[in-house]
């Protein structure tokens, strides 16, 4: 079953995101895998920006497990979009975001999907939990599913 596109008020936190020129496929319009590009930038800009995920040095590091998009109307360059952000799962070594992806001032998201990060030794690569500072930061962000 599809999900119904989410409005503004579902996130916790937004990130504007320019279109560029090479985000526009042969039909027009911004390609399905810049959508993935934006998710993975609006989750990790507000990880390191904050200063709880180091990817360079950090002793746990977070893995894409998996992820998945909706897609409700079409954006194409050069309109402005904000990605908005939220938790919806936060366990033990594992976080679920929630992705919008909003077009110009638009109050219901063009596409939404989710993320998913299992945190793992950057050494091992076995699970381990969400470190205590970025689980703090992550419950700022919790909101419903």
């Amino acid at each position: 079953m599809r999900d119904s596109p989410k409005t503004r008020s579902h996130f916790r936190h937004f990130h504007p995101i320019t279109t560029r020129w090479a985000d526009n496929d042969a039909y027009g319009h911004v390609n399905n895998v810049v959508y993935y590009q934006w998710f993975d930038t609006v989750v990790n800009q507000f990880l390191i920006a904050r200063g709880t995920l180091d990817i360079h040095a950090g002793e746990a590091i977070g893995l894409v497990v998996e992820t998945h998009c909706n897609y409700f109307s079409s954006i194409a360059f050069p309109e402005p979009v904000t990605a908005g952000l939220c938790v919806t799962r936060l366990g033990e070594s594992s976080v679920r975001y929630e992705v919008g992806i909003f077009r110009g001032d638009d109050d219901t998201v063009s596409a939404q999907g989710h993320f998913i990060h299992v945190y793992v030794d950057r050494i091992t690569r076995k699970p381990t939990p969400v470190p205590a500072p970025a689980r703090a930061l992550l419950q700022t962000l919790l909101s419903n599913p």
